[in-house]
């Protein structure tokens, strides 16, 4: 009998013990003594470890003692609301205006630090090649960063390393390097300008991808889309719109395009009321047709890294896929792909978490599949987790998911026997949300149909002032495991930072969560492996007075929260 089977027999037998208490007590969320519930289950997990030694060290954190509560406090860690900062929902040049109010009278264009003027093409200002084919640019940080932080810095700078020759690296001793500091702005000089190199990206209001990647575009050589010599071609300036004092942002400038067309979806555009005298009016207006999104948050486009490569002659096969849904395929596909391959597709969806099914694979056999295979990586770069270790052949390979919203998949052939080569479909695992009305639904996608595997959602529920949360779980069906460490549910009150949970297992909650004040977080889990049907819970806004539900005279304030918020 394997230990998992073992494990789940053995969580059954106990689960009585624990499980019970869920169906005939209210579970509170503010702190204070423990509630009969969460005590039961203490109870229990004591007495099943030995001398209560696993419940001590989690309890404690003395995570490296055994090996259970190491893994018990990683599957926390990870669920903790305040782990991650979620990117910014407005477009990039939105968030960089805000942040740079104040500092418009030491820039141009909204962000380009003031110091010299020309074309992002004159090769002086760029950055050298090295022997390799690499073009390094040292950096070093001014700041203290967050953990969090600089992981999403990383993040930002291994797109440049994965779709192009760019690589960003900490300066040792070279004299040219970029200096990232927080001074209260977005700002950055356009290409290399020698010595210490200011890059401002404030923790607060620059922290996203998209604003990252514009200013280091910027340090790279490249000024705003909207400013190139051809732009009339495709954008109509809207002057009466302008603010008064910022029409020099909209002028242009004598600019090597590089023959690559206009592009709408840059990282370095404009959005369409930039400098605007009022929201609702337009500053640039695409021509062919008005309503063409213009302005994102997500990161490079497409035509952004193939600038990049024309600029610094890369020789590299790196291919981005930003779209929500698309196709892959190998080189010739469904022709043989050709000898000596190696390229990379990173897969970029604007949100959720990306999956990936091949409809047909056919590459050549070998043992260990050293000769051609697919590697697929948990991440933006070859640095993450591995998800497909080289795959070989003409077998089926399952459905993966990312964790996020990025997949890498690397193609390597040599140079003897090939294959038809692959095609596969992506798409993307929608199962986040923030709900600032009242009686909604919630449930793990697909349900009743059983969830996905490797999921980490999350639903913020926020209530006007003056309103709790009211949470009724329906039906809960997790898979069952020893702590929940397989998959699980987390509910969180933000308001003190009580955690409820983990839940897993069938459970029966015959009363609802209530939060203590107007905000509660839920974090679900679930592994690789074993996947149930789920839950389904519905929330209602009830006043901070118990025992009232709300009534029709509260719908006004209900209506101004939303209208507020979203």
């Amino acid at each position: 009998m394997s230990v998992r089977i073992s494990i789940i027999l053995l969580t059954c037998i106990i689960g009585s013990t624990w499980s019970f208490p869920a169906q005939m007590t209210t579970p509170a969320l503010a702190g204070g003594s423990l509630e009969p519930m969460e005590a039961a289950r203490k109870a229990c997990l004591q007495s099943y470890c030995a001398a209560g030694s696993v419940w001590a060290a989690v309890q404690e954190g003395r995570a490296d003692d055994i090996t259970a509560a190491k893994g018990v406090l990683e599957k926390r860690k990870k669920s903790d609301p305040g782990d991650k900062k979620p990117e910014a929902s407005r477009d990039v040049f939105t968030q960089i205006t805000e942040a740079n109010k104040g500092n418009m009278a030491l820039t141009e264009e909204g962000d380009i630090l003031i110091k010299i003027h020309r074309s992002a093409t004159t090769s002086d200002y760029l950055w050298p090649k090295s022997a390799d084919g690499t073009v390094v640019v040292p950096y070093i940080f001014s700041h203290n960063y967050s953990a969090g932080e600089l992981a999403l810095f990383e993040s930002a700078m291994q797109e440049f390393e994965t779709l192009t020759c760019v690589r960003f690296v900490p300066r040792t001793k070279q004299r040219d390097f970029l200096n990232i500091m927080s001074n209260g702005g977005c700002l950055s000089m356009v290409g290399r300008n020698g010595g210490a190199q200011r890059v401002e990206l404030a923790s607060y209001g620059c922290m996203s991808r998209g604003v990252i990647q514009h200013e280091l575009n910027h340090a790279l050589g490249f000024y705003h889309e909207h400013m190139r010599s051809d732009r009339d071609d495709y954008i109509t300036i809207i002057t009466e719109n302008i603010l008064p004092g910022y029409e020099n942002y909209f002028k242009k400038r004598n600019t090597n395009n590089l023959g690559i067309k206009y592009d709408f979806t840059s990282v370095m555009h404009y959005s369409s009321n930039t400098f605007s005298i009022s929201p609702d009016k337009s500053t640039v207006v695409p021509k062919s047709d008005p309503s063409t999104p213009i302005g994102q948050r997500h990161g490079l486009s497409i035509l952004d890294i193939y600038k990049i490569k024309k600029l610094y002659q890369c020789d590299v096969c790196a291919i981005l896929l930003p779209d929500s849904t698309g196709t892959m395929t190998s080189d010739n596909y469904p022709s043989v792909y050709t000898d000596n391959a190696s390229c990379v597709w990173l897969i970029r969806t604007p949100s959720g978490q990306v999956t990936l099914q091949f409809q047909a694979f056919d590459i050549q056999s070998s043992p260990g599949c050293v000769s051609d295979y697919i590697t697929i990586y948990d991440g933006p770069s070859k640095t993450y987790p591995v998800l497909v270790d080289r795959a070989c052949g003409t077998g089926v390979i399952p459905l993966q998911i990312a964790s996020t919203n990025q997949m890498l998949v690397e193609f390597v052939s040599d140079g003897a026997v090939t294959g038809t080569g692959f095609t596969a479909t992506y798409s993307s695992v929608q199962c986040d949300g923030a709900f600032y009305v009242s009686n909604k639904n919630i449930t793990t996608p697909g349900y009743p149909e059983n969830y996905y595997p490797n999921l980490d959602c999350t639903w913020t529920i926020t209530a006007p002032t003056g309103y709790k949360i009211s949470l009724q779980i329906n039906e809960f069906n997790l898979e069952i495991g020893i702590f929940c460490i397989y998959d699980y549910l987390n509910i969180y009150n933000t308001t003190r930072g009580k955690v409820m949970g983990p839940y897993c297992g069938p459970i029966d909650f015959y009363y609802p969560f209530e939060s203590t004040g107007n905000s509660m977080v839920l974090k679900f889990h679930s592994d690789s492996t074993t996947e149930m049907s789920g839950f389904s819970a519905t929330y209602t806004f009830v006043p901070e007075k118990k025992g009232r539900r709300m009534k029709a005279d509260t719908d006004a304030t209900i209506a101004d929260f939303y209208i507020k918020y979203t």
